[in-house]
């Protein structure tokens, strides 16, 4: 009897274990995971451009041509690929030519979405370009076409791009460029639906098409302004009135704000959270990849070919500004929460590269979800950053197919998949991202690699605590560590990811 019950017992310890699998299908590598869904956003919002990019160059702060030296090494380490600007709202505001020329000359105008507070414009053109030169990132404008005209659009496209001789490219060259950038991301509008302008979807599709058949540009990637959420009659309706005309948009933007509540006068501390206020932020981060699938398959509709790609432009955690900072300019923390839901969905933007080709986070820093926070002359690296930090492997690499069986994390009678996951290869090395929402327990799983690797060694992030941060003057809590990891017996992997973590595993 005794026997039975410990036989019993390993056959449940065993079936327990086995729930938990990653296949990978590595002879299917095929598709390239774009390096531009590592994208990240920056918008005239709170401190942001002015104190977070900018500081200017007679400030105290240590800046090279007035952009921040800390932020701009941080950057770089990064490998940021893409930095979407000027919004946002902001762009739907913003006229291009208020922002060239001296200094001293550039007017001011109140900045009505973010905080009433007054725009001196001395971040232009020029800096954000000159900006993105300095770091090596590609620059997605935002083109205003909620209070700007289609002449307005075309001239700063000129201006911007063109090599040939015209006033635009004149008026370049006084202002101290001669050669033109290399802009290929245009975004023609932004959440027309709302802040852009309260428009309907036939109407705003019509206007992108005025827009986008007067900027010309052979290699340019033109965005229509797509849906917020699940909304998929604006999808529809846009791509409707696009019919015969899919060459005029390249891509189709989509925005998705995690919230832990569904208030969004309420929507929780961004430090001060026990496991229920957890647990729905992880669960309503998930809802975003049925949103893509509901989208996509509408995209496959009006695009069978799939040329027009789904652009993520705008996503991240939304929470309570931060007690005593100002109004508009939606200042929160960034804990291991934040570290989960950064590796959640870049995992779901990987599994998805056939479709997705850029997503940008938001926003870069001080605002919302930022990997980066400033305060006078000290900077912070967030647990998002270490996340894109250490997913960067992803970049440009192929695509590897993956199966995952996972055991569910359960709170209060409700159920989401506790591990995510997503692998790619790249120059010989195989990179394996896997989350665990479960902020209790290390789950183990088995990695069916399908072929025997040479060596293997790991990466983690998380905290002691899942409210942990990294905060001005104090030591980091949340970073890069080394994972340690068992051997490879008969092309599995098997390894224990622990509770409220994500980890990276790489094999060659």
């Amino acid at each position: 009897m005794k026997t039975k019950f410990l036989i019993i017992s390993l056959l449940l310890t065993v079936n327990l274990f086995a729930q938990n699998n990653l296949k990978l299908d590595i002879d299917s590598s095929n598709i390239k995971i774009s390096k531009e869904i590592y994208g990240h956003f920056s918008e005239h919002l709170g401190t942001c451009i002015y104190e977070g990019i900018y500081v200017g160059e007679d400030s105290d702060i240590p800046n090279i041509k007035g952009y921040r030296k800390d932020v701009v090494e941080a950057i770089k380490e990064l490998k940021v690929p893409v930095l979407r600007w000027p919004g946002g709202c902001f762009a739907d505001t913003y006229h291009w030519k208020d922002g060239i020329g001296p200094k001293e000359d550039r007017p001011s105008i109140v900045n009505v979405f973010w905080g009433g507070v007054t725009e001196d414009n001395s971040f232009g053109t020029h800096e954000f370009l000159d900006f993105c030169e300095l770091t090596g990132i590609e620059p997605y404008l935002s083109i205003n076409v909620g209070t700007g005209t289609v002449q307005e659009a075309v001239e700063w496209v000129e201006y911007v791009t063109s090599s040939n001789q015209s006033p635009m490219t004149e008026l370049r060259k006084k202002n101290g460029r001669e050669k033109p950038w290399d802009v290929k991301f245009w975004g023609i509008g932004n959440e027309n639906w709302g802040c852009g302008g309260d428009m309907a979807p036939d109407y705003y599709a019509n206007l992108f098409r005025n827009y986008s058949s007067y900027i010309r540009g052979n290699d340019f990637q033109k965005v229509i302004c797509g849906p917020s959420g699940n909304d998929v009659v604006w999808t529809e309706t846009i791509l409707e009135g696009l019919k015969g005309k899919n060459h005029l948009a390249q891509g189709v933007s989509m925005h998705y704000y995690t919230l832990p509540t569904a208030n969004w006068s309420e929507k929780g501390s961004s430090t001060n959270f026990e496991e229920e206020m957890w647990f729905s932020t992880l669960r309503n981060t998930m809802y975003i990849e049925d949103y893509i699938k509901q989208h996509l398959a509408v995209m496959d509709k009006y695009d069978p070919e799939g040329k027009m790609k789904l652009i993520v432009d705008e996503w991240g955690t939304w929470y309570d500004k931060l007690p005593g900072t100002k109004e508009g300019f939606l200042q929160q923390q960034n804990t291991v929460r934040d570290a989960l839901v950064a590796g959640i969905n870049l995992n779901i933007f990987n599994n998805h590269a056939d479709r997705i080709s850029m997503a940008n986070i938001a926003q870069i820093v001080n605002v919302l979800q930022s990997v980066i926070l400033t305060k006078d002359q000290e900077m912070v690296k967030t647990p998002t950053y270490q996340i894109f930090k250490m997913y960067n492997v992803h970049q440009d690499a192929n695509l590897i197919p993956i199966n995952l069986e996972t055991e569910n994390y359960e709170y209060n009678g409700e159920v989401i998949p506790a591990l995510t996951a997503s692998a790619s290869q790249k120059n010989g090395v195989t990179s394996i991202t896997i989350t665990n929402a479960n902020p209790n327990k290390a789950i183990p799983m088995d990695l069916q690699l399908g072929r025997d690797f040479k060596s293997v060694k790991g990466k983690i992030v998380t905290g002691k605590e899942i409210t942990d941060y990294n905060h001005f003057g104090e030591k980091e809590k949340v970073f890069i560590s080394d994972f340690k990891i068992g051997k490879i017996k008969n092309e599995v992997l098997a390894l224990k990811v622990p509770a409220h973590a994500v980890i990276l595993i790489q094999l060659q």
